[in-house]
């Protein structure tokens, strides 16, 4: 972590921190926070010429306490008319979005799509943003890990700024405070932040906000998460070895279309997914065994999510490939 200050026209911003850890596409969110000059239209002058998004720091030359001069011209701020009606289709085209009830999109912090596309599609549950509202920045549950805390307090601040905001919000805060508590999305490639699976930042977080937002003292947020997303699952297990049979009942927060090439349509590979194969230890056997495990839907929520798997693991190459198969619904 370096500290310096940023020069821009007449102003000085002294102490602004960068994180070497991340992109310098990130600074430059920072820096649009404070001078409001876009990223794109940002030129900072470092040693070699001008600074790029994806620099590696470690070539750069910064070094702690250095000026650095920035140019840009800010965004223009729209004016409202001073006289006369203002009628929607005369408003600047950012202000008819929020009228219409849409949000501020998210700036992509390198590779951050996973994360982005997960916080806008839980951003649009009414139901959630009130139960986060609510939710005390202050008090813990003595149950909840610290991280789980901060996660869902930061959760609840980006959803506060995106109802807020008509200009892109860079939503760092929530960035590094979700790779604390999930290190598996601070992967790094060659310097890079790696791909990461929205299925698995959908579900990691979920799982978070439904332990948070579980209020023991109050009924009003008690399973808030499980009563929008969950799905009640009841399964059958059967190990055909030794005839053992068992039945279970879960919640899970997504349904999983499977995608091969018997495959045309969404509740065919639905179907596919109510079904799998365990490998564990039976009792009877006194060995590992093939249980074959059968689900059936017993309740779904109020807005229900599934996933496409189009993603297999190819073993002669040992590595991911992707499932192009068009599936109808």
């Amino acid at each position: 972590m370096l500290t310096v200050s940023v020069k821009w026209q007449k102003e000085v911003f002294k102490a602004v921190e960068i994180d070497t850890s991340q992109p310098p596409y990130v600074f430059k969110c920072q820096l649009y926070d404070l001078t409001g000059v876009p990223p794109e239209r940002q030129k900072i002058m470092v040693k070699g010429g001008l600074l790029k998004d994806d620099a590696d720091w470690s070539t750069v030359g910064v070094k702690q306490g250095q000026k650095l001069m920035m140019m840009g011209t800010a965004d223009e701020i729209v004016k409202a008319p001073e006289k006369g009606p203002v009628f929607m289709e005369d408003l600047p085209e950012e202000e008819q979005v929020v009228s219409l009830g849409h949000s501020a999109g998210l700036f992509n912090l390198g590779n951050t799509c996973y994360m982005n596309s997960t916080v806008q599609c839980l951003h649009s549950v009414p139901e959630l943003k009130s139960a986060l509202t609510k939710y005390s920045h202050s008090v813990r549950s003595n149950d909840l890990d610290q991280t789980s805390h901060m996660l869902t307090v930061a959760t609840r601040d980006l959803f506060n700024e995106l109802d807020k905001s008509v200009k892109p919000v860079a939503p760092m805060q929530f960035w590094m405070v979700l790779r604390k508590k999930y290190p598996q999305f601070g992967q790094l490639h060659n310097g890079v932040f790696m791909q990461q699976d929205a299925e698995e930042c959908w579900t990691q977080l979920l799982y978070t906000l439904s332990q948070s937002l579980r209020s023991p003292g109050s009924s009003e947020n008690l399973d808030a998460v499980k009563d929008l997303f969950g799905i009640e699952l009841a399964s059958s297990i059967h190990c055909q070895e030794s005839g053992e049979e068992s039945s279970e009942t879960e919640s899970v927060y997504s349904l999983k279309c499977h995608i091969s090439q018997e495959v045309n349509h969404l509740h065919e590979g639905l179907k596919h997914g109510l079904k799998s194969e365990l490998e564990k230890a039976s009792p009877a056997l006194g060995r590992s065994a093939t249980y074959l495990k059968e689900s059936r839907i017993n309740g779904l929520p109020r807005y229900l999510t599934i996933q496409f798997v189009r993603f297999f693991w190819k073993r002669e190459s040992n590595q991911k490939a992707k499932i192009l198969r068009e599936i109808t619904w």
